[in-house]
């Protein structure tokens, strides 16, 4: 337990995730720092293809087999799952409506690829190896809770509609979703020869670029936060910091059946304790017309982003190296 409290202490304590409490901290002060948005959009652009090339590059040095099958449909069922998980949570500690409900469940069997990205960072600085197709587990987990809390609605008596070629398109067309996965095919094909074409712009920069990136981000989630008088009743605050929890569980028990390595389990906890705020909230503004924006996107970015960046993550690393064996 000792060895676990010293490992998250650490991984507190880098330059990442300080840069963001540094944002959520302004922001809250009612500073004037701003990121401006072009940047912003060009720092969010650059991590992306950043982290898709080099899960491509991984893929084809380690090659297709059943272990990453297996870590895809993993991911996937998770994603299908935790919308249930949610939905009954929330049921019990608020009295929020089915739609609002089964909104805010989607973004919580979807993933947050900052988050992840995040993770990954962590790791490398802690000279933990992951497995780099866990990227592809990631833009896989992107659209199933979707799906299912749109059945969630539809049982439930709430409104919705539908699964028509609209959200489709806005799913499988999303800006992240397309550079994720393009960026990663890319990596893909390319393989180590591309990676030493572009290696100097790919590696170097990344931290530094994700510090920049995560103070916006810290920005954004205070804002927010200041905002939100009237919406975080105690249970929706509970819900917020309970789910990832539950969803880090689930993810650490999907790592250990795979048999991943301790960094491919704890980003496997990364991505089920995780909370969407760009693929899914662009969903549900179509699927689910009726459901309060101020309360999913006050719930993923406002209090369980800031909980995984700061405490979440260096958790999710201690104790998957402590039980997988690292």
């Amino acid at each position: 337990m000792q060895d676990i409290l010293t490992l998250a202490g650490a991984n507190l304590l880098t330059p990442m995730i300080l840069c963001f409490a540094l944002g959520l901290a302004a922001a809250l002060a009612r500073s004037e720092l701003s990121v401006p948005e072009a940047a912003a959009k060009a720092l969010s652009i650059y991590l992306l293809f950043a982290i898709g090339f080099k899960g491509g590059v991984a893929v084809a040095d380690h090659g297709l087999d059943v272990n990453l099958l297996a870590a895809l449909v993993a991911g996937v069922i998770l994603s299908f799952a935790l919308p249930f998980a949610a939905f009954a949570l929330l049921k019990a500690l608020t009295r929020l409506s089915v739609t609002d409900a089964a909104a805010v469940a989607a973004h919580y069997g979807s993933i947050s690829i900052v988050t992840f990205v995040t993770a990954t960072s962590v790791l490398q600085s802690q000279g933990i190896a992951a497995e780099g197709y866990m990227v592809a587990v990631a833009a896989a987990m992107e659209a199933p809770a979707i799906i299912s809390a749109l059945f969630i609605v539809t049982r439930a008596g709430g409104k919705s509609e539908g699964m028509d070629a609209e959200l489709w398109r806005e799913i499988l067309l999303n800006g992240s979703i397309v550079l994720l996965v393009g960026s990663f095919a890319i990596g893909l094909i390319t393989g180590a020869e591309g990676m030493a074409r572009i290696e100097s712009f790919i590696v170097s920069p990344f931290q530094g670029v994700l510090c920049l990136f995560l103070l916006d981000m810290g920005l954004v989630a205070g804002r927010g936060l200041r905002g939100a008088r009237g919406i975080l009743t105690p249970g929706v605050l509970a819900f917020g910091l309970l789910m990832p929890v539950i969803g880090a569980a689930t993810g650490l028990a999907a790592g250990l059946i795979l048999g991943l390595s301790p960094g491919g389990t704890a980003l496997m906890m990364t991505l089920a304790a995780s909370a969407s705020y760009i693929a899914v909230p662009a969903a549900m503004r179509v699927a689910l017309p009726d459901a309060n924006p101020s309360i999913y996107l006050t719930l993923s970015l406002g209090i369980t982003f800031p909980f995984n960046l700061t405490l979440g993550i260096p958790a999710y690393v201690a104790v998957a190296t402590a039980l997988s064996g690292g």
